[in-house]
């Protein structure tokens, strides 16, 4: 039977060949940029809230991976604990290890790239979580030894509740692939988090599209974390990852109250740097006049009360 291929809402997919490989690699050359500059650590992680069940927070373990507490439970976002993504290095230690997360209730996969689906974490997370994965991916990780009942499979706007905490999956704009034949044969999204107190949207991997402004018609979003990282150079990635300019608009886009940037100086993708989003955003908050206090740029390790 064939395979279903999913599309972005606009239509927009990346088509980018081997020409446009080369003309990014002599690019690279020809700048002799350094690409070794890394963003700050935290070396004394809070593990009195990451382990607190009655205090909401976030804690960002690197790139998208995020663990969540909310309303009782336990999320974590796109898993990774690795130091090589392929055969790049990860730029910063891990502070948080896996072993010393208490018990994992609900994992959630924005989309099937390998650094946002590492297998070898996934396996390694403590408890027997529930996965929330795009619809497509099911049987991928059936062939790989995940219990069927363990899988949650969402399209975009489907939702599941736990614990008096709803989990919608949404649009992005991205793509996917992880081998030769199954490009675009699982869906990508971000997943909006909610309960009676809070309400987070995690956006996954995403350029930059108008259903940012579709999301704040139909979500009341808190605390909204979105990639600023991995845009460089902005010909080749523009469709698939947002600068720092488009993602302080997509911040305002969504009309959510608060930003945690993410998804840079974890692990060198493309040929920006952490040090070099970080300045961009800060810059870009600045000039569209938007609050200090509407923002927590944390260090690799940092907690966030919510």
């Amino acid at each position: 039977m064939k395979k279903q291929r999913f599309k972005n809402l606009n239509g927009v997919q990346n088509q980018h060949g081997v020409r446009d490989f080369i003309n990014w690699y002599r690019e690279r050359m020809s700048k002799k940029k350094d690409l070794r500059k890394t963003i700050a650590v935290e070396h004394q992680p809070d593990y009195r809230n990451i382990h607190n069940a009655n205090v909401d927070s976030l804690s960002w373990i690197g790139h998208a991976t995020f663990f969540i507490r909310i309303n009782g439970l336990t999320v974590v976002t796109d898993p990774v604990w690795t130091n090589f993504m392929g055969t790049t290095k990860r730029n910063v230690p891990v502070t948080i290890p896996i072993d010393h997360l208490p018990e994992i209730d609900v994992v959630l996969i924005s989309h099937g790239h390998y650094d946002h689906l590492h297998l070898p974490s996934l396996r390694n997370l403590p408890g027997d979580p529930l996965f929330l994965i795009p619809k497509g991916l099911k049987a991928f990780m059936k062939k790989r030894g995940f219990l069927e009942d363990r899988l949650m499979e969402l399209d975009w706007w489907q939702h599941y509740c736990i614990q008096n905490v709803t989990f919608t999956f949404v649009p992005a704009q991205h793509w996917v692939k992880r081998g030769l034949f199954d490009t675009n044969t699982s869906r990508w999204g971000g997943w909006v988090l909610e309960s009676t107190d809070q309400s987070l949207y995690f956006a996954g991997d995403s350029g930059y599209f108008e259903g940012f402004k579709q999301l704040q018609s139909v979500k009341r979003i808190n605390y909204a974390l979105v990639p600023i990282g991995a845009y460089e150079p902005e010909w080749f990635m523009e469709l698939d990852h947002m600068n720092p300019e488009q993602a302080v608009q997509a911040f305002i886009d969504l009309g959510a109250s608060h930003m945690v940037p993410m998804h840079y100086g974890t692990f060198r993708l493309a040929d920006d740097t952490g040090p070099e989003a970080l300045e961009r955003f800060e810059q870009a908050w600045e000039e569209q006049g938007l609050a200090a206090k509407k923002k927590s740029v944390l260090p690799i390790g940092g907690t966030l009360c919510l």
